[in-house]
């Protein structure tokens, strides 16, 4: 596996380090890639996420806290200088090995560092059933990326009042509530951050890509063309007169914003947590456009699986979703 590293060092927004990934998934083909960054005090936030459920905007605002969003699912998460975001680019395309490789790559560093790590749920890594890690997927024709986080140290109070986690996650408010939800990796190794970068690095890949100034140019006009606009950051939040929220295990949180006309559906947007794996709008939503609002017509309506386009999510749990019933 070949690190991918710049032409100088220095402290860049998220929206570039998003930009160089897609970058490196475009146009270095040959190997599997690996790169390390970290960011001044950001949130970054999911692609099917809506910003406000997410994210406290006026703290952020207050408090010089970076707003980005990615291309990949899942959800919001808070990085500064005292945690480490990676970034793995491969030409597996199977959603379930990219993730399991990753993953277990990354459990097993850290067991060899003495770190009892363990993986649970779709995308996290956990030290004594606590998360020290949550990670993302998307994939691009023939590559695929995966980030996430690695929360070696992390200023907690920004962390609390910057994320705003939907009830069923964090089940009280505060930075203790999240403290007893998440582990800090200095409390576990007897490494200082910059070390256990190295140590990673060392033992993961065993060459180099090096970009050139050429390279960061490109990745520039992607940053600024896209994920530091504010189109692609704010998007367009959709006026709904019903909206319909749960959680669905194994799939994530998950909200259907709906305008509902003459008893049927004039438009709907799915947002959450969840992993978006096929064409959301062309498979799920455009079928559901002009359908009688009602559970038999609906579920006519839907393809038969739903789990190719949205990872693990059952066509009953969806239909009762859209009409927030529990069986």
């Amino acid at each position: 596996m070949l690190y991918v590293t710049l032409p100088e060092e220095k402290t860049r927004k998220a929206s570039f380090y998003l930009a160089m990934e897609e970058f490196v998934a475009r146009n270095v083909l040959d190997d599997d890639c690996l790169f390390y960054w970290q960011v001044e005090p950001s949130v970054i936030f999911g692609r099917n996420q809506l910003i406000g459920n997410e994210v406290n905007l006026g703290y952020c605002k207050s408090h010089a806290i970076d707003i980005f969003r990615r291309k990949s699912g899942g959800g919001c998460v808070y990085a500064d200088k005292n945690n480490v975001m990676f970034s793995f680019i491969t030409g597996e395309e199977n959603v379930g090995l990219t993730f399991n490789r990753y993953i277990n790559m990354m459990v097993l560093m850290l067991k060899r560092m003495g770190v009892n790590a363990s993986a649970t749920g779709r995308n996290d890594i956990v030290v004594d059933g606590r998360k020290v890690s949550g990670n993302a997927f998307y994939h691009i024709p023939g590559r695929s990326i995966v980030h996430g986080t690695m929360l070696y140290d992390t200023d907690m109070d920004n962390m609390t009042r910057s994320i705003t986690p939907q009830g069923d996650k964090l089940k009280s408010n505060g930075v203790e509530s999240v403290r007893q939800r998440v582990a800090l990796l200095k409390d576990y190794v007897g490494l200082s951050i910059d070390d256990f970068k190295a140590y990673i690095k060392e033992n993961l890949c065993d060459g180099e890509h090096a970009l050139t100034k050429h390279d960061i140019s490109k990745i520039e006009r992607i940053e600024q063309d896209v994920y530091a606009s504010d189109e692609f950051i704010y998007g367009k939040d959709p006026r709904c007169a019903v909206t319909c929220k749960r959680r669905i295990e194994g799939v994530g949180n998950m909200e259907a914003h709906m305008e509902i006309k003459g008893g049927k559906i004039k438009d709907i947007r799915l947002s959450g947590d969840f992993f978006a794996i096929g064409d959301i709008t062309g498979k799920i939503c455009d079928g559901l456009k002009g359908v009688e609002y009602e559970r038999g017509a609906v579920g006519k309506a839907l393809p038969g699986r739903l789990d190719d386009v949205i990872m693990n999510l059952g066509k009953d749990d969806f239909v009762n979703l859209l009409f927030n019933t529990n069986h």
